[in-house]
């Protein structure tokens, strides 16, 4: 039998932005909380390209985690910078952020994720297969290998493919029709000075009927390109995708036309990542479950347009801080009061992402433009 405790036992499954900051808001508090994250190690894999924090999201959250100078100290205010170009390389919008301007600066992944890691005492290498609540003694986390540990909570911040959701929800992810193939330009301001003009400090996009190539540029001289296309789910299967020449030459017709500047974006990739755009239902929530909830992607992922992120940093924090101020008594209605808040703020912005995805990806290239003149005076 469990021995009665003052605290709950806490863990939260998952070691990337939604779950760092719940973990590192309830450490700033002395809160005890065990952190599952299936990488055998931080640098496991690649941590990803760089994100805009907003204000009243992304920093809030460092802020709540006591992070927000550090923040500033790393981040990249010049990276808010973006240029929009027609196929041909006309420059159809070229924006570039004030000495003062911190609405949306940048951070790499890699910089946050060690921001927010800090003093966290992270489990590594913990695969969790699956979450079974209802137990006498709480909510039992089954591991890969066989293990099995019992919880007051466990939070589900395990991204898309969660393992955690299905003891809350039935739905999985779906197709949007848009799928992003991902290269890499290293060192750019030195090996390829050319497109480090082309890409600036920041962001250059291109839109064409219903495909965009994105660049954008991370610390370190590192870009990341993106080429999305709309395309069948199945449309990559007669390609190997560990032989980039391949991939390239593909790429490469299905931009045919565009100026060769912009191709060379493409023909200067040396590898070549597949990331099909998979999104969950835009109104997605779940019956309470006592002892189990969602965070991030794992609740709500949605088109990668700037938003899932700050959203994961901030829920994260939020339901820190609700674990903390409430005793045991009060732990399950603090969740539930929190999922409802987290239900409305996300389905807003799904279904601001949602109807942007389909306006940057679409048959006509102006919807694009259209999109950011709308956000470009709140940037």
């Amino acid at each position: 039998m469990r021995q009665c405790t003052d605290r709950p036992r806490v863990a939260v499954v998952g070691g990337g932005p939604a779950g760092l900051a719940f973990a590192r808001v309830l450490h700033r508090h002395g809160h005890p909380v065990t952190v599952l994250e299936r990488d055998a190690a931080p640098d496991a894999r690649p941590p990803g390209g760089t994100l805009d924090l907003h204000e009243g999201l992304g920093q809030l959250a460092l802020d709540k985690a006591g992070l927000l100078a550090e923040f500033r100290a790393l981040s990249r205010p010049e990276g808010q910078a973006m240029r929009i170009l027609d196929t041909d390389g006309t420059v159809l919008r070229d924006w570039r952020p004030g000495p003062d301007e911190r609405a949306n600066p940048e951070i790499d992944r890699g910089h946050l994720r060690d921001l927010l890691l800090g003093p966290l005492d992270v489990r590594w290498g913990q695969a969790v297969a699956k979450v079974v609540p209802g137990a006498r003694d709480g909510v039992r986390v089954h591991f890969e290998d066989g293990r099995r540990e019992t919880f007051d909570l466990v939070v589900g911040a395990d991204g898309a493919r969660s393992r955690t959701r299905p003891a809350l929800s039935t739905v999985t992810p779906h197709y949007t029709g848009v799928t992003a193939v991902e290269t890499s330009l290293d060192d750019i301001d030195t090996h390829h000075p050319d497109l480090a003009r082309l890409v600036g400090d920041g962001s250059v996009a291109v839109y064409g009927v219903n495909r965009a190539l994105v660049a954008q540029r991370n610390s370190g001289g590192h870009v990341k390109v993106h080429a999305q296309f709309r395309a069948p789910a199945d449309w990559h299967t007669h390609l190997d995708p560990a032989d980039a020449d391949a991939v390239r030459s593909s790429l490469l017709t299905l931009f045919d036309g565009w100026t060769a500047p912009l191709l060379e974006l493409l023909r200067r990739g040396t590898a070549f990542v597949h990331r099909p755009l998979y999104v969950l239902p835009v109104s997605h929530t779940w019956t309470h479950v006592p002892g189990v909830t969602l965070l991030g992607d794992a609740a709500h992922l949605m088109p990668p347009l700037g938003a899932g992120a700050n959203l994961a940093l901030l829920e994260g924090a939020e339901l820190a801080e609700s674990v903390v101020a409430s005793g045991p008594a009060e732990l399950d209605e603090a969740v539930r009061a929190f999922e409802e808040r987290m239900w409305a703020r996300a389905e807003r912005w799904a279904r601001i992402t949602t109807a942007g995805l389909e306006r940057l990806v679409s048959p006509d290239p102006a919807a694009a433009l259209a999109v950011f003149d709308q956000v470009q005076p709140s940037r």
